[in-house]
């Protein structure tokens, strides 16, 4: 698919770390850079994942690995995970701002809920992208697609309503956060590709399960 990438500095964001002792597979909290953090805000291990929505790797990622990383490496507080954007086109950045609907707390259920629901709106989306006519001006554009592509189809079942929909993607600051993360993976950080992980700042080569589990720490088990 088609480059979307729009390098745009971002101010840092303070973050609302707030400790949730026992509870870090529900505690949510937002990084300076706008990526989501599951987890303990303290944890010695600090994973990053960079993923786009429109990547099938991804979503073979997030099915395999959500469910291991939340009960054996978060849970006990010594890994956090963070959620980054690295935008790919258009259609990622529409799913991109709808994943955000709903604040930090809604964040990880849109994120996964996008990723198990990939085939049915990718598939709409191919047939879009080859014939139908799409608005120039952006927030038209990506409200466009989300209407034709069973996104906000999607998102409706998770009980938001148009009108909320389209607010998130109007969303300047979401807007702004995600370019910045997307800036921050292709240009700084130089993945090469979607999924990608740092852990502590390092890039941890390669981009299944079985790769990423080697690379964390056996004691977070």
């Amino acid at each position: 698919m088609r480059q979307f990438i729009l390098p745009l500095a971002l101010a840092a964001i303070p973050a609302t770390l707030a400790a949730a002792p026992g509870a870090w597979t529900s505690h949510v909290a937002m990084s300076p850079i706008g990526g989501h953090v599951l987890g303990n805000p303290a944890a010695p291990t600090k994973l990053v994942e960079y993923v786009s929505y429109t990547c099938n790797h991804c979503a073979h990622f997030v099915a395999e690995a959500s469910g291991p990383l939340k009960t054996g490496y978060v849970q006990g507080g010594k890994v956090s995970v963070e959620v980054r954007n690295a935008v790919r086109d258009r259609y990622d950045l529409t799913a991109a701002l709808l994943a955000r609907c709903g604040g930090p707390k809604r964040f990880f259920g849109n994120h996964e809920a996008l990723f198990a629901n990939q085939n049915a709106w990718m598939e709409k989306l191919q047939v879009y992208d080859r014939d139908a006519a799409k608005p120039q001006e952006q927030k038209a554009a990506l409200r466009d697609i989300g209407q034709k592509t069973g996104l906000y189809a999607l998102m409706a079942k998770r009980g938001f309503s148009p009108a909320q929909l389209n607010a998130c993607i109007g969303n300047a600051a979401s807007m702004k956060q995600i370019l910045a993360m997307t800036d921050e993976a292709w240009k700084k950080v130089k993945i090469g590709g979607t999924p990608a992980f740092t852990i502590n700042g390092a890039l941890a080569g390669g981009s299944s399960w079985t790769d990423l589990r080697a690379a964390l720490p056996t004691t977070a088990q």
